[in-house]
């Protein structure tokens, strides 16, 4: 197989416009995908520039050259390749996606208008969903040339034990920040083990690093008897993962007294999509999501529009309390779940709240919808119970 893959490069030399030693590699900025994927690449030998997390700088940048009406993860996504080609960047990564999604068109479209801005660079396609693990290595083989077996067995094994990491210490900050005695505290616990994860280059101690943050969480001290309204959060990918994007609406939730479960997590995803169906025992997020939704959705139409709705449909049967739905403006996918959501909100007696973001969203008004949303889950929640301790008395 490395040898095949060899003599393709060989072959192939003349093509690639930028030699793999010349190559600086950079990627979109999208929640916390950096620490991983940086660890993965640098492993294949790779130079890597990470563009600065997505602000209000990036935005205006963003908006400034993008065309109206797209959402704002296109315009962040190009934000961020302008900021990197900036710092020296040459190669560009992105994912793409099929159905009404438009982010399998973002690729087509940010390299005409980076073209036209005079920027030079090779940009390198992930349509992870076509042929999963075989194109995704294709891709990784087109920017680095490495065929050394034992660095992609670092690179991925570090890659995929960091997004684990982040994504337990993730799951743990959600559980721990509206329970916790003294405030900031999770959130120091989770800032300190993002440090300590992105400077572990042992495979070894990456496959350590869960046990270590569990184990580290739990000194936190919380008061167990609170009771604590639980709220999923769902809609499409970029906005969920991105605090920036979604105003931070994970840490806001934890400080109104709320226990935020996000159902798309990177770690999760990736697997699923990078792993062959024969080695990926358990049901994936997708699969429960369809097997959910069959009574609202008969099949899935691109994007996270199927998952959102499996996601609700699965939060009302397991006693959770309320459901908010965060989408960018104009994504479609996400307008279809959006207009099936009251229904579902109706027949399975479960709170939905749709949020909608865009680069022209307000901190106040959107805080002010959040809270009254947490206000009508916690009330409801306290009559459900009183109604429970009637019954069993």
């Amino acid at each position: 197989m490395y040898m095949k893959a060899a003599e393709k490069f060989e072959k192939n030399k003349m093509e690639n416009k930028i030699p793999a030693k010349e190559r600086i590699i950079a990627w979109p900025r999208m929640g916390r995908i950096d620490i991983p994927l940086k660890a993965l690449l640098v492993s294949l030998g790779a130079n890597v520039v990470i563009p600065p997390a997505n602000s209000n700088e990036a935005l205006e940048l963003g908006v400034r050259n993008s065309i109206e009406g797209i959402c704002l993860p296109y315009k962040l996504n190009l934000a961020n390749y302008i900021m990197a080609l900036d710092k020296g960047a040459n190669t560009l990564m992105m994912f793409q996606a099929p159905g009404s999604c438009r982010l399998g068109n973002y690729t087509k479209m940010a390299q005409k208008t980076l073209k036209s801005m005079g920027y030079d660079f090779d940009m390198v396609i992930f349509d992870m969903y076509k042929s999963k693990m075989k194109q995704t290595l294709q891709a990784f083989w087109h920017v680095t040339h490495c065929i050394n077996p034992f660095r992609y067995y670092k690179g991925f094994s570090l890659g995929f034990n960091k997004f684990f990491a982040i994504d337990t210490a993730e799951r743990l900050l959600f559980y721990t920040r509206p329970r916790e005695l003294h405030k900031g505290d999770a959130e120091a616990c989770y800032e300190k083990w993002l440090k300590i994860t992105d400077e572990t280059n042992s495979v070894w101690k990456a496959k350590g690093l869960k046990k270590r943050i569990i184990e580290d969480f739990k000194k936190i001290p919380i008061d167990k008897n609170k009771e604590v309204p639980v709220i999923y959060l769902i809609g499409e990918f970029f906005v969920l993962l991105d605090p920036y994007t979604n105003q931070n609406i994970e840490k806001e939730l934890g400080e109104m007294g709320v226990e935020v479960q996000r159902q798309i997590m990177f770690g999760d995803w990736l697997e699923h999509v990078l792993k062959p169906s024969l080695f990926y025992r358990k049901e994936s997020h997708r699969e429960r999501s369809v097997r959910y939704s069959k009574d609202y959705m008969k099949r899935a139409i691109g994007g996270e529009c199927i998952e959102t709705i499996g996601d609700t449909v699965y939060a009302a049967k397991h006693g959770v309390d309320g459901i908010i739905h965060i989408s960018p403006f104009s994504c479609m996918p996400e307008i279809v779940a959006q207009n099936i959501l009251p229904k579902v909100s109706r027949e399975e007696d479960i709170p939905v709240m749709s949020l909608v973001l865009d680069e022209q969203t307000g901190k106040a008004g959107y805080i002010t919808r959040i809270e009254a949303f947490v206000d009508l889950v916690k009330r409801k929640k306290r009559q459900r119970n009183k109604l429970l301790s009637y019954t069993t008395y």
